[in-house]
This record gives structure tokens, sequence and C-alpha cells, in this order.
């Protein structure tokens, strides 16, 4: 049998594009900045979940929900969480949420939502 070998692209084949910073956005999402802002709190969560070494039922309990939504939760299955309740849940978890408004910079075109877990 011949020993073969997939052709490997050459450097001028690819091309490299610089990413937004979302993900989300980057792929056409219509709602791409409450994707990401989702995905940054839901991270958060988990990170907590797994200092604490909470078990999925543990968690449920301080979260005051069923098992199956911090499955979802801890899957980044997002589409049944608003961002409040998120924010609410890391209330519940001992953690501030602060929300600050201020003037975007000049040289951006739109405003934008950020979330930072300090």
């Amino acid at each position: 049998m011949a020993n073969r070998r997939a052709a490997s692209p050459s450097a001028a084949d690819e091309a490299v594009t610089r990413g937004s910073g979302n993900v989300f956005a980057d792929l056409g999402y219509a709602d791409a900045e409450e994707r990401q802002t989702k995905l940054r709190l839901a991270y958060a969560i988990n990170e907590i979940f797994a200092a604490k070494r909470l078990s999925q039922g543990e968690a449920a309990a301080r979260l005051g929900v069923g098992q199956p939504k911090v499955s979802a939760l801890a899957n980044y299955k997002l589409d049944g969480f608003s961002v409040e309740r998120l924010m609410i849940f890391l209330t519940a978890l001992d953690r501030d949420v602060e929300i600050t408004i201020k003037k975007k910079p000049r040289s951006r075109g739109a405003g934008r939502v950020s979330v930072i877990a300090a």
C-alpha cells in the first residue's frame, strides 16, 4: 500500500481574520451582546461552583432551582436564563453585582455591554 499524505495548505492559502472579541458577533448572531454577557455570567457562576466544590444538587438548593437547571447552566445551555436571573444567582452565591454606566470612547462606533469578574 502506498504511503499517501494529505496535502497541507500553504501559508498563502490560509487567511487569518482577527476576531471582534465576541465570538457570537463574529458568527453573525443578532443578539451577540446578550449571549456574550450570559456566557460571562455563567462562567463566573460555574467558577464559584467549582471553588466551593458544590454538587449540582447543592448548587440547586443554594439557587432555589431544580438540579436540571444547574445542569443546563453547567453545560452553558443558557437559552432558559435571562441576564437578570444569572445576576440574581450570583448574589445568591454571596457575590456583589455592580453595573456601571459610562460614556463610550469616541474611537468606538457603538456602546457595548461588558462583564468583568473580579
